[in-house]
């Protein structure tokens, strides 16, 4: 459970704070770069991608001196008063304010009853559920003092509409979604706290144990009233857009090309 900064030195402007965790790649990544072209000074935090991590700041800081620094962390340091204390330092020292945390780090996979074990529990709530909430109480303070936002990351299979065998995920991301709305009540009107779900926006690393074959993919692609995969720009879009919505608050916004509309659960 180490944090570690990387390129720290300060800029020369009043440009908005944004902390996107689990940001090295993917969509994260993707809310990163449409962050940094719009101005905004990034924190990108990953746990296990330091070499993405690090290459990503390398070039944002090309294109603009001293605007994004990265933050290593096990997300489990939100089980310890003093470790998260010292995360949250951290986070602050590498501008001096923050503006928006994005909550998009999560771990992903299948839980088949019969199976379920407490591990398994315990880290899926944990990047899903238990992460996020301490991390905005600890932050909380600083984003109240630029009068600041909390973006969250969901799922359409959140809200009525589970995965089959992924019972802890649906679970998990069922108590982030509440947690958006409970904040954003709690939170009010110092600092707004929203959420995007989103659809298919991104499909599985072919090489990764939830990778789909072709046939897999038609069928999600036929699925889709928008007949196509989305894109994480897509994810990064409506989250710059909850970033600026000033009259916006406890919204979760569905990302998904219509697929909720037609979707009843299950695979």
């Amino acid at each position: 459970m180490t944090q570690t900064l990387k390129n720290t030195q300060p800029m020369t402007t009043s440009a908005p704070v944004m902390l996107v965790t689990g940001s090295a790649k993917r969509i994260g990544a993707a809310i990163v770069r449409a962050a940094h072209r719009h101005g905004y000074r990034v924190i990108i935090h990953c746990h296990h991608s330091e070499q993405e991590a690090n290459a990503l700041a390398d070039e944002l800081n090309d294109t603009c001196a001293h605007s994004a620094v990265v933050i290593i962390a096990d997300l489990a340091v939100v089980n310890q008063g003093d470790t998260l204390k010292n995360l949250t330092q951290t986070i602050m020292q590498a501008f001096g304010q923050l503006d928006i945390l994005v909550h998009n780090a999560s771990r992903f996979y299948p839980t088949p009853l019969g199976s379920i074990r407490h591990d398994q529990w315990d880290e899926l709530l944990l990047t899903n559920a238990k992460a996020p909430l301490l991390l905005s109480q600890a932050l909380y303070p600083y984003l109240k003092m630029q009068q600041g936002c909390i973006i969250s990351l969901l799922d359409i299979h959140a809200h009525d509409k589970p995965f089959t065998n992924y019972t802890v995920y649906n679970m998990a991301k069922a108590a982030h979604r509440m947690m958006v709305q409970s904040l954003a009540l709690d939170m009010a009107p110092n600092v707004r706290v929203n959420g995007v779900a989103p659809g298919v926006n991104i499909l599985p690393d072919a090489d990764s144990d939830q990778a789909l074959d072709s046939q897999q993919q038609k069928s999600i692609v036929d699925s889709i009233p928008m007949q196509r995969i989305g894109t994480p720009a897509d994810i990064a879009h409506s989250v710059l857009y909850l970033a600026q919505a000033s009259y916006v608050t406890g919204e979760i916004i569905t990302v998904d090309g219509g697929r909720s509309l037609t979707l009843a659960g299950g695979n």
